[in-house]
């Protein structure tokens, strides 16, 4: 019989009512008793869910209050000393603390989970010595068991992969960091075992990043240990993301099962499995449903898919599942009535993808006639979205066959580019500006709403929306802000936004995914050949700009930010659905300077999160990145300055293709990283415009003048000051507006004092 499985399932709930009583809570709205129980219920809601679905193997502990790497972390009582933690069970306030900042200390950096656009909080080790503080997983399967009779499967981050996430220690101590812990992992397990739990799911997926040596024999060996600590207990070491390099060495590990990706692992998981074969004694948990995308399971190839696994894996060894946790998807396609037919009938969500899972199941183990009806359904819906005119596109596809004639590079060379543009602009040394956004506070977000429902006019919505830029263009030069904004009121999100004036694109009204912590996001479905319809920014940019003498960015969301953060279509390659959206921005851009707009920032925070995980194939992904890019920006006048912003991340790996993009300034996130961004500036040169965030937006405390003024005294120490820009970290759109203003005088005060220092320092 082969069986179902389930990495895990969205936290949010189908109406996010788990966002919601966070932010209740994080309010002082919800006492800490309530917003437990609201949480249990979410919890055991979705755990019922999985089991009326038929699912197997369910997954207990995959929910989180906020996110699983911090869930690890407070687990082995990993608190940052500056949270003064003494000791004990992390409680919930100290737990938020440590992702969420407060009054006393800064937040923990949060940086995306691999190539996802989900965000973890980064456990720090520095000099903490782990203790198993409350076994998470057990508490999470003796609730399923008790409360519902449900025999949950335990998941849990697993060693190698949470050491070589963290920081806060020497690099070439790693594995002794790992052997720390190795313990408290082994004492998991043995309670579990003694609870009665049959399987637990530990996940490794940074064996799907391209590793060495000396991890797979320290994986060998932790793996021997814990499987020794609790022999009776079945271990599954699940990968996910990527097909498995070193294939032999980590399906002969001493566990009991392995889970493999066989959606994104571009065939090779399956050429290995077919060359090398399967242990007979293991269990081989193969995931066949895309856990990442929305698209409907074409039935029939997934069963052409099983049935030549097994021809390798016998049924009673084999168990049905999605490439990862469905985590990265929207919780049920039920609710999403206004799609268009041919779309609508060829996603599924999570809800929608267990569904998927036990028919494969089914099919696998029976044969296909078994689910006839279902594959004939799949193969209708998946064939009508390919036949219609939304993919058929002559136009786009003639310009996507005639790249060459349009160009790519800069007309000069940065330094006599920013000689123009100091001319044009003007600007004081050490520049400040925001990233873009300003507050959407409840009033924004309720007149928008109005006006979707059509309870307020077109019109009156408009004069709105002028009204509030009206307002944020005057305090920002009361602020004596050096470059401004118009504050993107307009925009409910800087993806969906220009989605929804392109072609190309569907949007959902209820399929949200966790980005970070409560923040949800509801990616733009890009379905079909994409499109410039009608200019999307012009009008809100030039009405902001009447306002005021002092230069005002427009403000873009770039190609493969758009690209990252849509669930994209799969007929195609993910290079040329970019090419498709860089054409289309291409005639935006046009249209902001023939309207007399010469300073434009197109936002890629995404680029680095969609580097592959394997090094091989990363300077592909990243020339097609920053192609895309000057397809959009580079053909415009050496007048026009071209900004970019990028959230931190690793910026060493992306370095040379930074450079490459040749924008006149760069901003990037990096508060939340502590200076350590800086490094790779120490050891890569720059020669262009940059602002490296000087305060941390994600966090609702005001910083000290003393804190931003040290930020921007320590960059100085390694970029040039003529160079250098100075702002937040990222956009202002979730924060209040006492608090933006407050932190934004403190900014404005700090790049005053250092110019200040700067001249005393010349004379």
């Amino acid at each position: 019989m082969v069986k179902s499985s389930n990495i895990g399932y969205p936290r949010i709930g189908e109406n996010r009512e788990w966002k919601k009583a966070l932010e209740q809570y994080w309010a002082g709205k919800l006492e800490q008793k309530t917003f437990l129980k609201e949480m249990e219920t979410i919890r055991l809601t979705h755990l019922k869910k999985q089991q009326e679905k038929g699912i197997d193997f369910i997954p207990v502990g995959d929910f989180s209050f906020y996110d699983h790497m911090l869930d690890t972390a407070a687990m082995f009582g990993l608190v940052p000393k500056r949270f003064d933690y003494k000791g004990g069970e992390v409680s919930l306030d100290q737990y938020f603390s440590i992702a969420r900042g407060s009054k006393k200390a800064v937040a923990s950096e949060m940086t995306k989970w691999f190539n996802t656009n989900y965000h973890y909080i980064v456990p720090e080790f520095d000099g903490l010595t782990p203790t198993l503080v409350d076994n998470r997983p057990l508490r999470f399967y003796q609730e399923a068991k008790e409360k519902l009779g449900i025999q949950g499967k335990p998941v849990v981050i697993g060693p190698i992969t949470f050491v070589k996430l963290a920081k806060g220690y020497e690099e070439n101590k790693w594995q002794e960091v790992v052997q720390q812990l190795v313990p408290l992992y082994a004492q998991i397990l043995q309670e579990l075992s003694l609870a009665g739990a049959e399987w637990v799911q530990i996940e490794e997926p940074i064996l799907a990043t391209t590793i060495g040596a000396e991890e797979l024999v320290l994986c060998q060996t932790v793996y021997q240990t814990l499987k020794e600590a609790a022999p009776s207990l079945k271990i599954n070491v699940q990968t996910y993301f990527e097909s498995i390099d070193q294939y032999q060495q980590v399906v002969s590990l001493p566990v009991d099962g392995i889970g493999l990706d066989f959606v994104y692992d571009e065939g090779a998981n399956l050429t290995s499995l077919k060359k090398y074969g399967f242990p007979q004694e293991k269990v081989l948990f193969a995931g066949v449903v895309d856990g990442r995308n929305i698209w409907r399971n074409d039935l029939q190839r997934t069963l052409v898919l099983l049935d030549e696994i097994l021809d390798v894996v016998t049924k009673e060894n084999l168990v049905i599942q999605a490439s990862c946790s469905l985590l990265h998807v929207p919780v049920t396609a039920a609710n999403e009535k206004q799609l268009e037919p041919v779309v609508g009938e060829a996603i599924a969500f999570a809800d929608e993808k267990l569904t998927e899972l036990t028919l494969l199941a089914k099919g696998a183990a029976e044969g296909k006639e078994a689910i006839s009806f279902e594959i004939q359904e799949s193969t209708n819906a998946l064939t009508s979205l390919q036949k219609s005119s939304y993919r058929n596109n002559q136009d786009v596809q003639y310009n996507i066959n005639h790249l060459q004639t349009f160009a790519a590079e800069r007309q000069a060379a940065f330094p006599e580019r920013m000689a123009i543009q100091e001319s044009v602009f003007q600007l004081p040394i050490l520049p400040t500006t925001t990233i873009g956004s300003f507050p959407q506070t409840q009033e924004v977000r309720k007149q928008r709403l109005k006006w979707r429902k059509g309870e307020l006019s077109q019109e009156a919505y408009e004069q709105y929306i002028e009204q509030e830029t009206k307002k944020w263009i005057s305090i920002q030069e009361e602020l004596e802000l050096d470059v401004l904004v118009h504050g993107e009121f307009e925009r409910t999100d800087m993806v969906e936004y220009f989605g929804e004036k392109l072609a190309g694109f569907q949007f959902t009204k209820f399929a949200w995914v966790q980005s970070y912590g409560s923040r949800c996001v509801k990616p733009p479905i890009i379905f079909g050949d994409v499109a410039f319809q009608n200019p999307m920014t012009v009008k809100e940019t030039v009405y902001a700009k009447q306002l005021t003498s002092k230069p005002v960015k427009g403000m873009l969301t770039g190609p493969i930010t758009i690209l990252n953060w849509s669930f994209v279509r799969n007929d195609i390659k993910r290079s040329e659905v970019a090419n498709q959206i860089a054409l289309a921005l291409r005639k935006e851009v046009e249209e902001l300077v023939n309207n007399g707009i010469n300073m434009i920032q197109v936002d890629e925070p995404a680029i680095r999160e969609g580097l592959p995980l394997k090094q091989q194939k990363r300077e592909t992904y990243l020339q097609n990145a920053v192609y895309a890019f000057k397809l959009a920006t580079a053909f415009v006048e050496n007048d026009t300055q071209i900004h970019t912003h990028m959230c931190y991340a690793d910026f060493e790996d992306i370095i040379d293709s930074i450079e490459a993009l040749d924008v006149d300034v760069i901003s990037i996130e990096m508060s939340r990283s502590h200076g350590e961004l800086l490094t790779s500036f120490e050891e890569n040169s720059y020669d262009k415009g940059i602002g490296l965030g000087v305060y941390d937006i994600h966090s609702p405390r005001i910083p000290a003048l003393e804190e931003i003024t040290r930020n921007i005294d320590r960059a100085l120490q390694v970029l040039e000051p003529k160079l250098f820009w100075i702002n937040p970290d990222c956009g202002l759109k979730t924060r209040g507006e006492y608090e933006t203003i407050e932190a934004l005088k403190v900014m404005v005060e700090a790049a005053k004092e250092t110019r200040k220092k700067l001249f005393a320092a010349k004379v």
